[in-house]
């Protein structure tokens, strides 16, 4: 009786882990076989500021978005703004910041508030998303483009825009980010420009569940023009994915009911051949178990495959409370596409990190 009793609870414990424990639903990548972080070579800046997403653009320089913080040399207080662009000059072992538009000691003061993870450098040009007109739930209300012609010390509004205020869907799409390509959009895989953007079931800063994340494309040239946009509908019977003009039809890329998805960011490795999405997954928070994704597939509209789903905290890429953005930076990645550096908000709560680390091929 006692050993049956013994067997019972071993039995109870493994179902009750298997239950708990966070678990990848999409199988393994057929390429990439593993990750591995270079924590020695980690480097921070800007206390107090957020997000970080980063585009490579014409001038040679990297420029990245950030949120509630003073950027470069500001902190949560000195210099805050809303929303913030900064430069990043130079090669990963002397990087240098310096905030364009908003933050401390700006070349340019920041003219309007908002949230952004996305940004992009087509040409000459310069495109971001605004999301919201601050940092609380206007993020889920509308996302604005806005455009800069002198490499993000000016910012003027598009036409595009999706306004979700006085709806009542449960279901809208929020925070877009780019497909990033290499320097100014170069070796782009043809002349669509293509955008993510998870999708909001309730207005919280949390992970959202069901997990959907949908795409829509563009002409590079039409970027600013609303009516040129398409959504994904899915794919046809050959495998070709199928794009409509109505959003009402659009279809999720990519999705995981079981672990939900948050903001994310997106790039081509064109040494390895893969796009590669990372998203925040299960929460954003440590006390809830805060998970970080990264999924590859041979084409924007995938199949995606799991190249690392793990406890943001456990692979020691967090510290703080809470989870916000991860991507690659294309300019500072190896030919080969084996040796990346992760562009990140972490390992704190709020701040720029920069890291080497490698993929491991199958």
């Amino acid at each position: 009786m006692i050993r049956v009793a013994v067997l019972l609870a071993i039995a109870f414990v493994v179902i009750a882990e298997f239950i708990t424990t966070p678990r990848a639903v999409h199988p393994p990548s057929p390429v990439i076989e593993g990750v591995e972080f270079d924590f020695g070579s980690r480097r921070q800046y800007a206390p107090g500021s957020d997000n970080w997403a980063v585009t490579w653009a014409s001038d040679g320089h990297q420029y990245a978005v950030w949120g509630d913080g003073g950027g470069f040399g500001g902190s949560n207080e000195d210099g805050r703004v809303s929303l913030g662009v900064a430069r990043i000059e130079g090669a990963f072992d002397a990087m240098v910041g310096v905030n364009v538009w908003g933050g401390k000691n700006a070349e340019r003061p920041a003219r309007f508030t908002g949230k952004s993870v996305g940004i992009i450098a087509l040409g000459e040009r310069l495109y971001m998303w605004r999301n919201g007109d601050a940092s609380n739930k206007s993020a889920f209300r509308f996302s604005r483009l806005y455009v800069s012609r002198d490499h993000a010390r000016n910012w003027q509004p598009t036409r595009v825009e999706f306004d979700w205020r006085g709806t009542d869907s449960a279901k809208r799409l929020f925070a877009p980010t780019f497909l990033q390509f290499g320097k100014a959009y170069a070796n782009a895989r043809d002349d669509y420009v293509y955008i993510y953007a998870p999708e909001a079931f309730f207005q919280r800063w949390e992970v959202q569940y069901p997990g959907e994340i949908s795409l829509m494309r563009v002409p590079r040239d039409r970027v600013a023009r609303p009516q040129a946009y398409r959504f994904f509908a899915g794919l046809d019977a050959s495998g070709q994915p199928r794009w409509t003009r109505d959003i009402a039809a659009r279809k999720p890329v990519f999705s995981d009911p079981a672990n939900g998805v948050m903001r994310a960011s997106v790039s081509y490795n064109p040494g390895i051949g893969r796009y590669l999405l990372t998203v925040q997954q299960v929460s954003r928070f440590r006390s809830r178990n805060g998970y970080i994704g990264i999924y590859d597939a041979p084409e924007p509209w995938g199949p995606w495959t799991t190249v690392l789903f793990e406890n943001a905290w456990e692979t020691g890429l967090q510290t703080g409370e809470k989870t916000v953005l991860w991507n690659f930076s294309n300019k500072w990645l190896s030919r080969d596409g084996r040796d990346f550096v992760l562009v990140y908000t972490g390992p704190g709560a709020d701040n720029l990190g920069v890291m080497r680390g490698s993929f491991t091929l199958r």
